[in-house]
């Protein structure tokens, strides 16, 4: 119910120290968006080098049979 819900008690750290996590969660967040935008960009890039590759193949610019 409702009564019970509201009952229930519930822990919190001092208002600093939750400011202090809040801002500790922010700039992690912030790290782990940077190393995905990163990732993000080198998936792109290479993409378009492994396209740029198969086209090099596929005309004949770059041989790919090898000497043995």
């Amino acid at each position: 119910s409702q009564e019970d819900v509201l009952a229930i008690k519930v822990s919190l750290p001092p208002l600093l120290e939750q400011h202090a996590i809040v801002e500790h969660i922010s700039c992690e967040t912030e790290k782990l968006d940077k190393v995905t935008a990163a990732t993000e960009r080198t998936i792109a890039l290479l993409k378009e080098r492994r396209a740029a590759i198969i086209a090099a193949a596929v005309t004949g610019q770059i041989d790919v049979g090898g000497t043995a």
